[in-house]
């Protein structure tokens, strides 16, 4: 579930950076969002491998 919010974040993203209409600073958040929540999804990975 945690990579499909990131996937979902990661588009919205992209979509905001070649539309020509964008919300300014959150564009940016939701690709920190995203980075995070991958990075979240790594480090629970490896706890339990």
């Amino acid at each position: 579930m945690l990579w499909t919010i990131a996937v979902i974040l990661l588009v919205l993203w992209v979509l905001g950076l070649v539309s020509s209409y964008t919300l300014g600073g959150f564009v940016h958040l939701l690709v920190a969002l995203a980075v995070i929540a991958l990075v979240v999804g790594l480090v629970q990975r490896r706890r339990v491998v």
